[in-house]
């Protein structure tokens, strides 16, 4: 039997509390980790999270609360997630925004906003998180988007900030090993998206039909990848994996 190897190592989700940052946690907790779940203002997602985790095993979540926009907590965030367990093994770049802005009518304020989630903030976060990192051999995970270097109509700073993302994840791969590894996973359609991007089922049904495997993912598939890049991969770096059912193999 395979020991498991990630038995009282910590790691911190960054947008942990809902949706496929949730499923990470879930799954990395039940490999073993102590998590450290960061929301910003998802307070009820987070506790009740918590409470489920540690249902199964006491003590072994940590909840933080920070704006990823704001900078200057970033440093913050990375040294509570260090101080919670003792260690920090891996750090999951997952939290997001995700709103369409067309070309007419963009927004300085949405430019910021989806370049800070998605691009500055994972960088900042990552930043801070090294000297923790480099001291386990940890890792980083970075969530991208097959959108990165596909670009999805009426997204373009969404697309800009994800592709940006990616370079940033083969820079720091050459940055931080060989102490780190830093890599990326860049889902397709796996949850449906909500709110001001949310489609309706013709839309659904036209989505699926250009992915070869006609169907959506789950948030077990992005965690389950998540899973191996952690425990398993440890001659991988500087690599994305798309877990989109062949999506980007088609024109």
């Amino acid at each position: 039997m395979q020991q498991n190897t990630l038995t009282g190592k910590t790691a911190l989700i960054s947008g942990g509390a809902r949706r496929v940052g949730a499923e990470i946690a879930r799954t990395l907790h039940s490999h073993g980790m102590n998590l450290v779940i960061h929301y910003r203002s998802s307070k009820d997602d987070a506790h009740a999270l918590k409470t489920e985790l540690e249902k199964q095993r006491a003590r072994s979540v940590a909840l933080v609360q920070g704006d990823l926009l704001d900078t200057d907590r970033l440093t913050g965030i990375a040294e509570e997630a260090a101080a919670a367990f003792g260690r920090l093994d891996a750090l999951v770049n997952n939290a997001s925004s995700f709103y369409p802005t067309p070309v007419g009518s963009a927004t300085e304020h949405q430019w910021d906003d989806l370049i800070g989630t998605n691009l500055k903030a994972p960088f900042f976060l990552a930043q801070a998180a090294w000297p923790h990192l480099r001291k386990t051999h940890g890792s980083i995970i970075n969530i991208t988007d097959i959108h990165g270097e596909r670009p999805i109509k009426r997204y373009p700073i969404y697309s800009a900030a994800k592709a940006g993302l990616v370079m940033m994840t083969k820079s720091l791969a050459r940055e931080l090993a060989p102490e780190v590894r830093v890599n990326a996973i860049a889902p397709g359609t796996i949850m449906w998206p909500e709110g001001e991007a949310e489609v309706d089922e013709a839309q659904k049904q036209e989505m699926l039909a250009r992915i070869p495997l006609k169907r959506s993912g789950s948030p077990d598939d992005i965690a389950r990848t998540a899973l191996f890049l952690i425990r398993d991969a440890t001659y991988i770096n500087g690599q994305v994996i798309a877990v989109c059912g062949g999506r980007t193999v088609v024109a």
